[in-house]
């Protein structure tokens, strides 16, 4: 782990804080699980340490593979605790405690707290409280009856905002448009397709606008196990009058499933990274190290297993 200044280690630690806060009110995200799957684990993890280049973050999970807390250190003092609590599949409670110099700061440190009504179609509320008592947000997340997200209400001491979402299909495309108080803000196109090789392939378009202005684009396409193959990157340029490349980003997966190589090519440019692992030896084939190449730059991952539980003779 690399060693930061004061000065450093707080920049990162505050500006790592500020764009949750920045992310999760300018949208709201819908109340989320986190799983094995989403930090590329399998088996019966209990926890798992990650050591990179900014810092360490550990992952500790419950016996179904559900995330329960997460802690991202970026100094021996300066770190981050998120917790999480569930029944079941329902999230009812997240907190993001920061810490300063050893100390829990109250300030920017803050709970979440959701329930759920079902008693027509589902409506989950979300509010936001700091560690100092004070409210800070509400959202409700309402559902249709196919369970598709239709609206987010926020409300707060400076007002209410409402996004609708909309969704239109047309020639087996399904597009989710994000609409703030009338102003698009999103927009999501999925649509399937089938390759020359009878494989089918899963392609999502993100559209970000800001004020109803076009801005940016990502378009991803994923394999029927959900692996990114190709993503390209647009940016919208007004002389144009339409959204130009940028750079386009293509994957390549080993025997494992593992990420093996990725393609940047931008411009007249095109940078190539491998990536080789080194396994835990478990039934489970999770990797503990992580080497990219050219850059000889590495991720390691110490991994904690649950105990098996052994059948009782009779």
């Amino acid at each position: 782990m690399k060693c930061f200044s004061s000065s450093l280690s707080q920049n990162i630690f505050l500006r790592s804080f500020f764009v949750f806060i920045f992310v999760h009110f300018s949208y709201g995200q819908e109340p989320k699980l986190f799983t094995l799957a989403d930090y590329d684990l399998k088996g019966n993890v209990k926890s798992c340490l990650v050591i990179t280049d900014y810092g360490k973050e550990e992952f500790e999970f419950n016996k179904a593979g559900y995330l329960t807390k997460l802690t991202t250190r970026y100094s021996d003092t300066d770190y981050a605790i998120s917790y999480y609590k569930f029944d079941q599949e329902q999230l009812l409670e997240k907190r993001l405690e920061n810490y300063r110099e050893g100390q829990l700061d109250p300030g920017t440190s803050i709970a979440n707290i959701y329930s759920i009504d079902t008693t027509a179609t589902k409506m989950v509320t979300e509010k936001i409280y700091s560690y100092q008592n004070e409210f800070l947000d509400q959202y409700e997340y309402s559902y249709d009856e196919l369970n598709r997200l239709i609206n987010i209400r926020r409300s707060n001491n400076d007002g209410i905002d409402e996004t609708v979402v909309v969704y239109d299909s047309l020639k087996g495309e399904v597009t989710q448009t994000f609409e703030l108080n009338g102003t698009v803000q999103k927009s999501v196109r999925t649509s399937l397709s089938i390759q020359k090789e009878g494989i089918p392939l899963k392609v999502i378009l993100v559209k970000e606008f800001l004020e109803g202005d076009p801005v940016k684009a990502i378009e991803q396409s994923l394999d029927s196990l959900g692996r990114i193959l190709k993503e390209q990157n647009f940016d919208f340029q007004e002389k144009e009058g339409s959204f130009v490349m940028q750079d386009v980003n293509e994957y390549l997966y080993n025997a494992d499933g593992l990420l093996a190589e990725k393609t940047t090519t931008a411009a007249n440019s095109e940078q190539k990274k491998e990536y080789v692992y080194q396994m835990d030896g478990q039934e489970y084939g999770n990797w503990i190290k992580q080497i990219i190449l050219p850059d000889n730059s590495y991720i390691t991952r110490k991994i904690t297993y649950y105990e098996k539980e052994s059948k009782l003779e009779e």
